[in-house]
């Protein structure tokens, strides 16, 4: 996967360094060093694959040449312990190509240093790690002073701000998500969960494979173990300033934690047990961090405030819209849709038919559970046809581009990665509206986070969301079971008939995979033969080699894959498979060519994988397929469901031999037979994907080195690793009531506020389906409910208009305040109009948003452009805060001490301006209370929690001032 990195040190003499020496070094080049009167060869450095200066305007043009310019960098700078250059060293994602490598560090380079002024010298490296995985990244070596036609002028000091550092690290990350998901890469960098205002931990294990530097007049061995021991120390020292930073770190892969997962998280950031101590005690005490209680192990578990929040927001999200009912299928248009499916030779079974009502009965949410094999897709494609009948138009998305390929193939439901569709949103492309269908697929992979957005968008928009999975296969990657906690919470139609497997006993196999019964379906395999032992791996994977071999020879027609574990078995079976395949002269002449995973021999006949989703090739990451003719230059491959894609190397090299697979990369896929090799990696979410692929026969194989009998097979295999979510546990539904009224409650309290509003704001709350005091759900006829649906969208469109108007407004007078004026007449006209159309179309509106920009600006000028997705989600915590006390007194107290420990760090680093900012915005909380005596009341038994230690007899607000040393100063915000 992309991993972030981005390391930025200053090359100085102090160090013993040379400017032309580390350019020659990090070109791979040869150059003449006029002060060290020698030269510095590496051009037999290999990995180098562009290299380029790139001047900024009015940069003397000689400075082009590398060996030039450093030169006279090093003839300019006379201390003895001078700093010479800045480098920025940053990782590329390995999902790119070569080409798309260049262009994003080009682009990233461009924007960021030159525009800004600074001669930049880049250099991009695509290293090959031993076990064949690319590990690119690029090297900037950079000026450190301004520069115009005349040579160099004074150091800009500017460029050393810690402001500056941060905003390179940020923009890093979010162009190169930016161009992951323009080519539909489904893959991010996680930088945010590394991240703390824009200073996030650095990866330790460093990018490259020389572990070599500059130092002195040669080349030295890196002390990599120091230069982990100084990154540890650095981080740890950012987690004791701020451990929100590890909370974060830690819950992007898992919702809840023990005290192990904390532990392990300090040692591996902190340096020597002292520090170690620090780290664990900051977390320990960290404000965010929220006890769960033991777990059905006995252990501890934690989780964090954001992370319940998270939940909490799905919650709300999914409930609003399984209580909203419109997007209904008549029964016309559903029966036209069976008739032609049969008319296909398509006939669903009961279950297939009670899920094809399910999803097409009106309401905003469907939940579809299946097993593996139960035609999930067929059923889809049927409803496609009632959707689109009816006059909705139906997306598809998926985690990764092959589970979007095979929705879209298996439904004919238009599909693309989750990761493109939020790219789009985020450049106010793609939104849904409420004549949409979104339906996600493969669902139980998606993360809490990222379901979180999507459904809430969803809701916002008045779309129709129907969530497609099975909790039992592969877990997701990022934290959370949010699939399996909505279907819990709302039920929803459930698919339980195997269909994939041709055989009875399989179809009951896959079944017992599905329910945890693991060893069964083992058992039920090996009683059939098909389970087979050795005493090694190595033999093991000879035996399963010979197996697929002689399956291959008897039946050529058939289709079939190798599946296991690691990607490192997978290049193993890859080979051995590829050696059989050239004994039986099944492949043509070899062209050995170096492709993004490093140098593979590739020949007609040969199968390969793509890696990586390609629009204008047709071909996703994961599509097999057997090359046809093969050139160094190019390549043309039959994919599987029969097309011709031909591509030229240079543009395209995300590939490699397509013999075996990993298990995550077959979820979602079907084919005639599997052989599956064992390793002790596997658990029951994986075991259920490898053992559930095929139609005829699965071979399981492995080796008593790492099971010793059958018996450790399958409780190896058995392993429940389902992922859990906060809101499992008790007190974290206590701690969200603590700060919130219930979702049943709040659902009531909006039908009644909608009895009070003007009747053009009441359709807001149509659609709404809730049930009678006898629990029976009010019928509205069709006509009554297509007008409701009208009116809201019309009134969505007239908010929508109103929010952006209003930011608009904000964003003009935030501007005019920047440049140190005041807002002019027609800007307050404005900006008072604007305030009262939103008022019309949402009450409180402009109140919650003034909030909203008060505490993050940026939302503004996002919304002013239209891209709204960020400001309506602070919206509905502004008014959530609103219309809830004990919520905003929790809010109060969590902002009071991170404000109070942000006013600590900034005394303690000197850095006495952001102090006096800090306190001042101190002051403006604790005079805030005096204008809002309820909240003052509640959190008159929290002083403690606000560091009040003595009762003054003051009023709250001047209590809290004066306990901590504040003078109560003026608001600042719009205040017109």
């Amino acid at each position: 996967m992309a991993i972030y990195h981005l390391h930025i040190k200053v090359i100085g003499r102090k160090a013993g360094s040379s400017a032309v020496a580390s350019a020659a070094y990090r070109s791979a080049s040869r150059l003449r060093d006029d002060r060290l009167e020698r030269n510095h060869d590496f051009s037999n450095k290999r990995g180098v694959i562009h290299s380029e200066v790139m001047l900024p305007e009015d940069a003397p043009e000689q400075w082009s040449d590398r060996e030039r310019l450093w030169n006279d960098v090093e003839a300019f700078e006379v201390r003895k312990d001078a700093q010479l250059a800045r480098e920025v060293e940053f990782a590329l994602p390995r999902e790119i190509t070569q080409a798309q490598g260049i262009e994003l560090a080009r682009d990233f380079v461009q924007s960021e240093f030159v525009d800004q002024g600074m001669i930049a010298d880049l250099n991009v490296h695509w290293d090959t790690a031993e076990d064949g995985t690319a590990k690119p990244h690029a090297h900037v070596m950079l000026t450190m002073r301004s520069v115009d036609e005349d040579g160099f002028g004074p150091k800009v000091r500017d460029w050393n701000r810690t402001e500056m550092v941060e905003r390179w690290r940020e923009r890093w990350a979010e162009l190169a998500n930016e161009r992951l998901a323009e080519l539909d890469i489904d893959a991010r960098i996680d930088h945010r969960s590394l991240e703390a205002q824009g200073i996030a931990l650095e990866p330790q294990s460093q990018i490259g494979a020389p572990a070599q530097r500059i130092e002195g007049e040669g080349i030295e061995a890196a002390d990599r173990a120091e230069m982990h021991r100084e990154i540890a120390r650095e981080n740890g020292a950012r987690v004791i300033a701020d451990p929100s930073i590890a909370l974060d770190a830690i819950t992007h892969q898992q919702s809840t934690f023990t005290r192990r997962d904390m532990a392990l998280f300090a040692h591996r950031h902190s340096d020597g047990i002292e520090q170690f101590n620090a780290v664990m005690g900051a977390m320990r005490s960290a404000p965010e961090l929220v006890e769960l209680g033991a777990d059905g192990r006995g252990e501890d578990r934690f989780t964090t405030r954001d992370m319940i929040e998270t939940e909490q927001r799905l919650h709300r999200a999914a409930e609003l819209m399984a209580e909203t009912e419109r997007h209904g299928v008549g029964d016309r248009d559903r029966e036209a849709a069976l008739a032609r499916a049969e008319a296909r030779g398509l006939v669903l079974s009961g279950e297939q038919a009670v899920a094809l009502a399910h999803v097409t009965d009106g309401r905003d949410l469907g939940v579809v559970v299946g097993y593996a094999g139960t035609g999930k897709s067929a059923m889809l494609g049927v409803a496609r046809e009632a959707w689109e009948a009816a006059g909705y138009e139906v997306r598809g998305v998926a985690l990764s581009g092959i589970a979007a390929e095979n929705l879209e193939s298996g439904s004919g439901i238009a599909s693309r990665t989750i990761a493109s569709l939020e790219h789009g949103w985020g450049q106010g492309r793609d939104a849904l509206t409420s004549r949409d269908v979104l339906v996600i697929d493969e669902a139980g992979m998606i993360g809490t986070r990222q379901l979180e957005r999507v459904l809430s968008h969803a809701a916002e928009a008045g779309a129709k969301v129907v969530l497609v999975g099975d909790p039992q296969q592969l877990q997701s990657i990022e934290a959370g079971a949010a699939f399996r906690s909505i279907h819990e919470r709302h039920g929803g139609a459930e698919i339980g008939e195997v269909r994939r497997q041709r055989e009875d006993w399989q179809r009951d196999a896959t079944r017992d995979l599905a329910t945890g019964r693991t060893g069964n379906a083992i058992h039920a395999y090996d009683a059939h033969g098909m389970v087979h032992a050795a005493e090694t791996r190595e033999q093991a994977r000879g035996d399963l080699i010979d197996r697929w071999d002689r399956d291959r020879q008897a039946s050529p027609e058939q289709s079939r894959i190798i599946l296991t574990h690691t990607n490192a078995e997978v290049r193993e079976l890859n080979e051995a498979a590829r050696e059989r395949m050239r004994e039986a002269g099944d492949l043509g002449d070899d062209v050995r060519l170096t492709i993004d995973r490093g140098e593979r021999s590739f020949a007609s006949g040969d199968r390969v994988m793509f890696l990586q989703n390609e629009r204008g090739l047709g071909v996703k990451n994961g599509t097999l397929g057997t090359i046809e003719q093969i050139s160094e230059r190019s390549m043309s491959v039959r994919t599987d469901d029969g097309r011709s894609v031909s591509f030229d190397l240079k543009d395209y090299d995300r590939i490699d031999h397509g013999y075996a697979a990993t298990i995550h990369k077959a979820q979602g896929m079907t084919v005639d037979r599997t052989h599956v090799l064992a390793t002790p990696g596997l658990d029951a979410h994986g075991s259920y994907v490898a053992l559930s692929r095929h139609r005829d026969g699965m071979d399981l194989h492995y080796g008593r080195d790492d099971f010793a009998d059958e018996n450790r097979l399958v409780r190896t295999l058995s392993r429940d690793r389902a992922k859990d979510m906060a809101s499992d546990y008790e007190p974290a539904q206590s701690y969200a009531a603590r700060r919130g009224i219930t979702f049943r409650e709040r659902v009531d309290q909006v039908v009644e506020i909608a009895k009070q509003v003007p009747e053009k704001v009441r359709g807001l709350f149509d659609g709404l389906r809730l049930p009678t005091d006898g629990g029976q759900e009010p019928e509205r006829a069709a006509p009554e409910k297509e007008k409701a649906a009208d009116a809201e969208e019309a009134l969505r469109r007239a908010r929508t208009r109103a929010l952006v108007r209003h930011a608009r407004a904000v964003d003009a007078i935030f501007e005019a305040q920047e440049r140190g004026g005041g807002a002019s007449p027609e800007q307050v006209t404005e900006l008072q109009d604007a305030r009262k159309g939103f008022e019309e179309v949402r009450p409180y509106g402009s109140h919650d948003a003034e909030a909203a920009y008060k505490k993050d600006p940026e939302l503004a000028s996002e919304a002013a452009t239209g891209q709204i997705n960020r400001t309506v989600r602070a919206l509905q915590l502004e008014t959530e805060l609103r219309t809830d006390p004990q919520r905003r007194a929790d809010r109060f107290v969590e902002r009071w001490r991170e404000l109070g420990q942000a006013s600590q760090r900034q005394y303690q680093a000197g850095d006495m301006s952001g102090y006096k900012s800090t306190r001042s915005a101190m002051g403006d909380m604790a005079k805030s209370l005096e204008r809002d005596p309820q909240l003052e009341s509640i959190l008159e038994g929290r002083k403690r929690d606000l560091g009040i230690g003595i009762d003054s007899g003051r009023s709250l607000g001047r209590e809290l001032a004066f306990s901590h040393g504040i003078d109560i100063g003026r608001g600042r915000g719009i205040g017109l």
